[in-house]
């Protein structure tokens, strides 16, 4: 089956030039699988330049994750804010981060989404909305309560997004951020990443609520349970909790249950998982269920999934050449965006 030819390889780091529009991804359900096929290969990327010693630090994959992230991103406006955690890559791809920007930071490169001095968890490129990924468990969502507080003084229509794991709900900043956020009806949408642990426990031992999202009820918040496997579902949910934030309506929580395929960081074996747990949900893969989908309205055949499977890889193998080709990062950076320049 034919399809389109597609974004190009770009071998050149260009920050404000994402590889594949976020306009497509939002309008296109083909570029919102190649998008999670490319959040799926940077991220096995990543694990390589690691265990090869060219990367420095620890990193937290988020394959199996690619429906939340990509999903988030088609329903948000590009002007709207998002606050990720330490699990980002997808939710920075998704966004619009080029892959050498994420790819760059992991290696501690220039060309990263931070000049280099973040590592991989920490990324930002406001140019497509992402203000920053927090490694602090729970951390953004106070912070995402005050840019929603920022919109609505300025008047600018913007909705923040937080975007946080299962285990943040136990945390002080989560209370704090949607009671003070339903209190003043912020624009604003929080997101529970549900993978199913915090870090090395499952939610469901951590957490006397279930589901997780019920705690809005404390804080008079409508809430949701999505299915996080599903982009669709996931779009769908975001979308009118975004909108109802837009409308002045106030603030949306919603669990999005998904599963992350390795453990907790590259040092993380997942010993604590329960025997075929792993198998089930990998049976419920989001990459294999939007491309079933698609297949079934004959949008795409099995062809045309190996075609674009592999020219993501392609694409990721270019951003990984590249940025490994740039300068290493330059300490003298941090100093730099410390205070605002003049004629900026």
């Amino acid at each position: 089956m034919a399809i389109g030819k597609g974004p190009e390889v770009v071998t050149t780091y260009d920050a404000k030039t994402p590889l594949m529009r976020r306009e497509e991804v939002i309008a296109d359900p083909l570029a919102r699988l190649e998008r999670m096929m490319e959040i799926r290969h940077a991220e096995q990327k990543i694990r390589e330049l690691h265990e090869e010693g060219l990367a420095w630090g620890s990193t937290h994959s988020c394959d199996g994750q690619e429906a939340v992230a990509v999903g988030i991103a088609a329903a948000v406006a590009p002007t709207d804010h998002v606050v990720g955690a330490h699990r980002g890559h997808g939710l920075g791809l998704a966004l619009g981060l080029t892959p050498e920007q994420l790819l760059g930071e992991t290696l501690g490169r220039s060309v990263g989404a931070v000049e280099g001095l973040g590592g991989s968890p920490h990324l930002v490129e406001t140019s497509v909305g992402l203000v920053f990924t927090v490694t602090l468990m729970g951390a953004g969502i106070p912070i995402a309560a005050g840019l929603a507080l920022a919109a609505e003084v300025q008047g600018s229509g913007r909705v923040a997004v937080a975007v946080f794991g299962d285990g943040s709900v136990n945390i002080g900043a989560f209370h704090e951020g949607l009671n003070l956020a339903s209190l003043w009806k912020l624009p604003a949408v929080f997101v529970i990443e549900n993978n199913h642990y915090g870090e090395f426990s499952r939610y469901d031992r951590t957490t006397a609520v279930e589901p997780l999202a019920r705690r809005a009820e404390a804080y008079d918040l409508p809430w949701e349970l999505v299915d996080g496997q599903d982009v669709d579902a996931v779009i769908a949910a975001v979308g009118a909790a975004v909108e109802r934030a837009r409308a002045g309506e106030g603030p949306t929580l919603l669990e999005l249950r998904t599963y992350r395929y390795f453990g907790h960081s590259r040092s993380d074996r997942a010993p604590y998982r329960p025997e075929g747990e792993l198998e089930a949900w990998r049976a419920r893969d989001p990459i294999r269920i939007l491309g079933e989908r698609l297949e079934a309205v004959g949008m795409v055949d099995a062809d045309a999934l190996a075609e674009i499977d592999e020219r993501c890889r392609e694409r990721i193998e270019a951003a990984a050449a590249h940025a490994l080709a740039s300068p290493v990062a330059d300490p003298g950076a941090m100093f730099r965006h410390v205070y605002p320049e003049p004629n900026r």
